[in-house]
């Protein structure tokens, strides 16, 4: 039945068939992450690094109640510029599905949809977490329950800086999800590449992530592994600028009763405003140097 709901791309498929590594990545950066058109020239150059590193990009999405493992050309336009593509996460998958409707992934549907083809590691920018005065609101990420549960390494920038990251590692922790730097001791926070908390452990190479990433699940040990990969130092914010502004975004969201789904587009929208821009430019950069060393890594995962 599965076949039902799911439909490869012809690179994909192609991909599969050769037994050729294939990396994920997430929708929901081209509709509700950034403006257009730098939405759709982004998520291409992302998909043609990839493919520069060896490995093959599938573009997940939910369109017209299909998921989608892969996307052409005017499929990414779609996502892009169509005001009828709803933010989709693990909740919301069976309505927009059963309803043929549109939708962009997040990171968790991102990571269902990964494991329903069959790939094993997906680029993102950064996962979500604990929201700041989440001990009142509750307002938890369902990355977090995901990256417990589902067999997919998750190469990403850290926790958003927009987060209580501090209580984001503690829950990772509670659900047993190592989280591992890459070329680092420290987590880095998105927009910087440093913040006041270290990682579980530390890998230096592609070849030791992929090797840590398959001894887990060949121990039967469930559940994804979060692989924090710093922006590069050239493109990095300073974290006293992005801690005042991202500050200054929250007060403003709580004064116009932003929650739920809408905060992090709200936040993140807010936060590229106060820093004229720069935020975009630096969100691009870690997403682009994020797909460079998840490729590398599902090339040598393809290899255990």
């Amino acid at each position: 039945m599965l076949e039902n709901w799911l439909h490869f791309s012809d690179e994909v498929l192609e991909a599969k068939k050769q037994n050729k590594p294939v990396v994920a990545l997430e929708s929901t950066i081209i509709s509700h992450g950034m403006p257009y058109p730098q939405n759709v020239q982004t998520a291409k150059e992302v998909e043609e690094i990839i493919r520069q590193n060896g490995a093959v990009p599938a573009t997940i999405a939910i369109i017209d109640g299909i998921i989608k493992i892969g996307l052409s050309n005017e499929e990414l336009e779609f996502l892009a510029q169509s005001k009828d593509v709803e933010k989709a996460s693990r909740r919301d998958l069976p309505f927009l599905i059963a309803n043929k409707k549109n939708g962009a992934t997040t990171v968790a549907a991102t990571m269902i949809c990964a494991e329903l083809a069959g790939i094993e590691v997906f680029v993102t920018g950064g996962i979500g977490g604990v929201h700041r005065g989440a001990e009142l609101t509750m307002d938890i990420s369902a990355d977090l329950q995901e990256l417990a549960k589902t067999n997919v390494a998750v190469v990403c920038a850290g926790a958003k800086s927009i987060l209580d990251i501090g209580l984001t590692l503690e829950y990772l922790e509670t659900q047993g999800v190592p989280v591992v730097g890459f070329e680092t001791d420290v987590l880095p926070a998105f927009y910087t590449r440093t913040s006041p908390f270290s990682v579980n452990y530390r890998v230096n190479t592609a070849e030791e992530a992929a090797a840590m990433i398959r001894t887990k699940w060949e121990l039967g040990l469930n559940g994804g592994i979060v692989i924090a990969n710093p922006i590069p130092e050239k493109d990095a914010l300073e974290e006293s600028l992005i801690t005042s502004t991202i500050e200054t975004a929250l007060k403003e969201a709580e004064e116009n009763n932003i929650g739920g789904k809408k905060v992090t587009p709200f936040l993140l929208g807010k936060v590229k405003e106060l820093t004229k821009g720069t935020s975009l430019i630096a969100n691009i950069a870690l997403v682009k140097h994020n797909a460079e060393v998840g490729a590398k890594i599902a090339v040598s995962l393809q290899q255990k």
